[in-house]
């Protein structure tokens, strides 16, 4: 009888052990990230490394493919950001695109970005049925 008790205690142990790592494991998967007005607001964020969303404006956008940096403005509904990324440029950054930005702020209020990600949701979208009908893409 107490040998049982044992697998069972040992089984129990294994499967707390297997069930939190697999809860970390997603929970540290999860992409996540604010908008530019939530970042705004929210002071706590402004001191750490988070994840912005947000549309490039073309006003003022500087892109040196050949030094890997870009200056812009990312905005929110209400309120802008300026970003200066350091890194690879992708094929897809042009204003009016919204983006995903990774980074910190320095100390002149400048998001310094090290990841951007760019949003293209019309290159997802389905083709339309009358075109498809038609025989057009």
């Amino acid at each position: 009888m107490q040998s049982k008790a044992k697998l069972w205690i040992a089984g129990s142990v294994l499967v707390c052990a297997v069930g939190y790592l697999a809860f970390a494991g997603v929970k540290r998967g999860w992409v996540y990230y604010v908008q530019v007005d939530e970042l705004l607001t929210a002071t706590d964020l402004r001191q750490q490394r988070v994840r912005v969303s947000g549309k490039v404006l073309t006003e003022g956008m500087a892109v040196s493919a050949g030094q890997l940096t870009a200056s812009f403005q990312l905005a929110g509904q209400r309120h802008q950001i300026p970003v200066h990324y350091r890194g690879v440029i992708p094929e897809m950054f042009q204003g009016g695109n919204d983006v995903v930005v990774e980074g910190t702020f320095d100390g002149a209020g400048v998001f310094q970005a090290d990841v951007l990600m760019t949003k293209c949701a019309s290159k997802y979208q389905g083709k339309h049925p009358d075109s498809i009908a038609q025989g057009r893409p």
